[in-house]
């Protein structure tokens, strides 16, 4: 956070400098500001390459960094408005929605603005990210012999048998496919398994990310409720037999946004059910490397109990690692496998070589079992943190499952009768979100969760995306001044002394 905006701050005042030189003339060297502003070498190179790309600089490798040339002429402003009927002509016919709402997306995506405390956030912290174990694992992984290459378009063979072992049971690598991301995959997998127009089962509340791509390929999300023992099995048995679906997509493990995971009993029954429909399950096994430290054994996927091939996994590196270590599995048996590679080539090609071999590079280092102990430990302080400060300062917000892995809490607004439900009723999470911004703490309301009508208004709040538990206490804080806002004070609670 702070390098960032020691970036910004650095690019503007360069910015405003730019008078003191003429068109080509030659800025101070990187040393000479390094020492001036007294910031890191990665900061002046940052800063530059932003202004080059704003067009204010010219950088020449060598020699340094140069005032841009004017533009000789300001080219006049075209005329879009042509677009709007280009993009809406005969919309009603298309089968595959031309527009996507990619809000529920983009709210755990985007920086919240300065000042701004991040529970919104989808991804861990920089401080929590193996950056250093990246870097190193990233430079070796170019030295490799052939790295910048063209890899096998299923995988490099040994990241496939690494994801398969990690699975378990009885996956091989033959079975498994190498994408660019979890998001990828999952698009992939819907794409394959569900013609445009036809239904498809999705847990309630769910991954907005996931129902956006449904809704994209044209497909129809059906909601089964979850309960903290995860989706209920006779309701997901009348949801096949009511809507005809033979795609059911779910999160066993750390389910997003609840946190349930799927109990014993019940898996053997969702894969029966699924079965006996004639349909496939698309397992998204996004953060089974987010356990807490009190977490206990894992559940394994439920690919690994499932011999017949009615699981489709999907596993990701990217939450345990970066945003941009985009390195995901797509995992089948039988026909179904040849389908997903042939959508998977003709997306996006294969997966980098040098990202794989990086991602085998890290793996495969005494620093990835440390990094993910650590991790463990930091998630299980920040999720108690946080579940303290809410008990403390805002009791009245519900909070019916403590997860024991993945980076966020799922809450329960207040609702019933009175002047609390009036206030947390239509548009109460949006206006709840709102006084959240005015008081410094980005939220992320819980509609865009659910597929049909929610039973209630609920938040999530991410534990994972601020700098540590002193943000997060402070966060808290000023979710009950907006709170105290939003809600009459009658109904209002004040924190405890």
């Amino acid at each position: 956070m702070h390098q960032r905006s020691s970036v910004g701050e650095l690019a503007e005042q360069l910015r405003q400098d730019l008078d003191r030189y003429p068109p080509g003339g030659k800025l101070p060297s990187s040393r000479a500001l390094v020492e001036r502003f007294r910031v890191s070498p990665v900061t002046v190179s940052r800063a530059l390459a932003q202004l080059a790309a704003e067009g204010l600089v010219i950088t020449r490798p060598g020699a340094g960094a140069f005032r841009a040339r004017p533009r000789a002429t300001e080219t006049p402003a075209g005329d879009t408005s042509w677009q709007e009927v280009a993009l809406s002509a005969d919309g009603t016919l298309d089968l595959v929605p031309r527009t996507v709402d990619a809000s529920g997306v983009t709210v755990s995506l985007a920086a919240p603005p300065p000042g701004v405390l991040e529970f919104n956030g989808g991804y861990p912290h920089p401080s929590l990210q193996p950056e250093r174990a990246m870097a190193a694992a990233l430079a070796r992984a170019g030295r490799r012999p052939g790295a910048w290459g063209r890899p096998p378009l299923e995988g490099l063979p040994e990241l496939r048998e690494w994801f398969a072992r990690e699975i378990g049971g009885s996956m091989t690598a033959a079975e498994v496919l190498i994408a660019a991301g979890g998001q990828s995959a999952l698009a992939t997998a819907l794409r394959a398994l569900a013609p445009p127009g036809a239904p498809v089962l999705v847990e309630s509340p769910t991954y907005p990310g996931m129902l956006a791509l449904a809704r994209a390929a044209g497909l129809r999300p059906v909601p089964v409720p979850v309960d903290p023992d995860g989706v209920r099995p006779d309701l997901l048995a009348d949801a096949f037999r009511a809507s005809g679906a033979r795609v059911f997509v779910c999160q066993p493990l750390f389910q997003n946004p609840t946190g349930a995971v799927l109990a014993a009993d019940r898996r053997t029954e969702v894969l029966r059910i699924a079965r006996e429909a004639g349909a496939f399950v698309i397992e998204d096994d996004f953060v089974r490397r987010l356990a807490h430290a009190d977490a206990g054994p894992l559940p394994r996927p439920l690919a690994a109990d499932d011999p017949d091939g009615v699981v489709v996994h999907v596993g990701s590196l990217t939450k345990a690692t970066s945003p941009s270590f985009r390195v995901s599995a797509l995992a089948a048996r039988g026909p179904v496998l040849e389908r997903l590679r042939a959508i998977q080539v003709v997306d996006s090609f294969f997966v980098p070589r040098p990202l794989q071999e990086a991602a085998l590079e890290l793996v495969g280092s005494p620093a990835w079992p440390r990094h993910l102990r650590a991790l463990s430990a930091e998630l299980k302080v920040r999720r108690d943190t946080m579940t303290a400060a809410l008990a403390r300062h805002l009791p009245e917000l519900a909070l019916p499952h403590v997860p024991h892995g993945g980076y966020h809490l799922w809450l329960r607004l207040p609702d019933g009768t009175g002047d609390a439900a009036r206030a947390f009723g239509s548009g109460g999470e949006s206006a709840l979100t709102a006084a959240g911004l005015r008081a410094g703490v980005a939220l992320t309301p819980g509609r865009p969760y659910f597929s049909a009508e929610p039973p209630a208004p609920h938040l999530r709040l991410s534990f994972a995306a601020v700098a540590g538990t002193a943000e997060i206490t402070e966060g808290v804080r000023r979710l009950r001044a907006a709170c105290d806002e939003v809600l009459p004070a009658k109904t209002s609670r004040r924190p405890l002394p």
